[in-house]
């Protein structure tokens, strides 16, 4: 999978089409990732002898292929390539404009 933490996103289908976040979390096993303030989920806890019961309001994971990198340059969605630079590193590149995506 070529997204990373931190990446600037797009959800590109699904109830949240549309919306822009941050990758706060990445399960590359399951192929999904957690971009925050996208596909939020309430958990109901039920009471108990330690404390009253209450609602939890998270971030579900939502599948890679649900979204897309923003361009650096001209905050649109874009593709990732990669790029060897002259002294053999590799990087991430948006395939747009060619701008580096590694800070």
């Amino acid at each position: 999978m070529k997204l990373k933490v931190n990446d600037q996103v797009v959800v590109i289908a699904g109830k949240d089409k549309g919306k822009k976040g941050k990758i706060t979390k990445v399960f590359r096993e399951a192929e999904k990732v957690v971009v925050e303030k996208v596909n939020m989920r309430v958990k109901h806890i039920k009471k108990s002898t330690n404390g009253p019961g209450e609602r939890i309001t998270f971030e579900a994971p939502i599948h890679a292929s649900n979204v897309m990198v923003l361009d650096p340059k001209t905050n649109e969605k874009t593709r990732i390539g990669y790029k060897k630079l002259e002294d053999g590193k590799k990087i991430r590149i948006a395939k747009k404009s060619g701008e580096s995506l590694d800070k």
